[in-house]
């Protein structure tokens, strides 16, 4: 599974209606399902960013289609980075010359 990391804004909508956002969370988790994706940690955070989620996906079209499904419920925008652990960055620097 490769790892990404979401860093989310709460959209107008999303912060008129706050109070759902631990029961979006929970909907948000389980819809991960739907892409062979898993959400493995959210937090909600302060400053620029509002929440900050860890997600395992099998690929970057699958977790591509899961960020897109998730923002398109318009309570959040997403910008979201590929992450590497240690073993896949040693893979990358091995092909440097």
């Amino acid at each position: 599974m490769l790892t990404f990391i979401s860093l989310c804004s709460f959209t107008d909508q999303g912060i008129r209606t706050i109070k759902d956002s631990t029961k979006r969370a929970d909907m948000v988790a389980e819809a991960a399902s739907k892409f062979g994706s898993k959400m493995t940690h959210l937090y909600w955070t302060l400053g620029q960013y509002d929440l900050i989620a860890i997600i395992e996906a099998p690929d970057e079209a699958s977790a591509t289609a899961f960020g897109l499904a998730i923002a398109s419920g318009g309570n959040v925008r997403m910008q979201t980075l590929r992450a590497f652990n240690k073993s896949e960055m040693n893979t990358i620097l091995a092909k440097i010359e």
